[in-house]
């Protein structure tokens, strides 16, 4: 019999759930790199007046002396919050994994490439694609990659990216900013 249908911790005399634990670990790594996205997307943006549809560098419009500013990405748009220009920063910068072709990969590592039925020579992969099985296990590899913190999802899941890719991008924009200085 278990004490426990998932793992805990015992931190200070208080039970903790362990995978909620390892949840909000990873939400603390995904917050720290949205936030450093979140700052270049202010570095590649300028502020900009719209009621008198100029650019306001000083973060205060020369003319109106509005300070309730859009953010302006040359050659794509203006708007009040800087979430699109994260995205589009991530759509511009970084390639998402192929889960498909990821996951693919990795059976055919752990199981070898092909699989002998009866007279044919079949991939591995190909084999094992049950419209349902392949997907829930797909899911759970691609899981078990994000919660290792080898990749990562701004969108709940629907891309993922390398994590090494966004911090590298990440440092080059860093250092970018430094050398603007």
């Amino acid at each position: 019999m278990t004490l426990f249908s998932t793992p805990c911790l015992w931190v200070k005399g208080v039970e903790i759930d362990a995978s909620k634990l390892q949840q909000k670990v990873l939400n603390m790594c995904s917050q720290n790199l949205l936030e450093k996205l979140n700052k270049i997307a202010y570095f590649k943006t300028t502020p900009f007046c719209y009621t008198c549809y100029e650019e306001a560098p000083t973060g205060i419009c020369k003319t109106c002396s509005n300070d309730d500013l859009m953010r302006l990405k040359k050659d794509s748009g203006v708007e009040f919050d800087i979430d699109w220009v994260v995205e589009e920063l991530i759509d511009e910068n970084l390639n998402p994994i192929d889960s498909e072709e990821l996951f693919e990969q990795m059976i055919d590592d752990c199981y070898g490439e092909e699989v002998q039925v009866g007279f044919l020579n079949l991939s591995t992969s190909q084999v094992m694609k049950d419209p349902i099985a392949w997907d829930i296990a797909k899911g759970e590899y691609m899981d078990g990659l994000e919660q290792d913190e080898e990749i990562i999802s701004f969108d709940n899941g629907a891309n993922y990216y390398w994590k090494y890719d966004v911090e590298n991008y990440i440092e080059e924009v860093e250092q970018e900013m430094e050398e603007a200085a």
